[in-house]
């Protein structure tokens, strides 16, 4: 199953966090959220379709998120985790760590923010920019 996330970019995107890539509903963003990716995204954990939340909520779920901006893409593999509450109206945060909360869409990922490419980080730099987060459930 897949869901598509439009999300916009800001000025103060860093991308530098090394354990969580987020993306989130709100419209302002400080330098402090530096595992932020994309603001004003058109969805938070609790707008997922059902369906898609029980596929989630499966620790034996393949999750593979694809941040797409421009002519870039960037894909990080991870698990679904039976303690997924997938509550949070506004964010959507994947995790390195087996960390849970209302905010988590997927666990154990092999990526994080750091790793971004440079080149899409600093086009999402720009409130203009338009990204799309992609999650595809098996």
């Amino acid at each position: 199953m897949r869901f598509e996330i439009p999300f916009h970019g800001h000025e103060n995107i860093r991308s530098l966090h090394p354990k969580t890539i987020e993306i989130t509903t709100e419209s302002c963003l400080t330098t402090n959220g530096d595992c932020i990716i994309g603001v004003r995204a058109s969805s938070g954990c609790n707008d997922l379709p059902e369906k898609m939340k029980a596929l989630l909520q499966n620790s034996k779920s393949s999750i593979t998120c694809t941040i797409s901006v421009k002519d870039f893409m960037f894909k990080v593999k991870g698990m679904g985790n039976d303690k997924l509450p997938l509550t949070n109206p506004h964010d959507v945060v994947i995790r390195k760590s087996a960390f849970v909360c209302p905010r988590t869409l997927a666990t154990n990922c092999d990526a994080a923010a750091d790793l971004l490419p440079r080149q899409m980080v600093k086009i999402l730099q720009n409130p203009d920019a338009r990204g799309t987060f992609a999650i595809d459930v098996t």
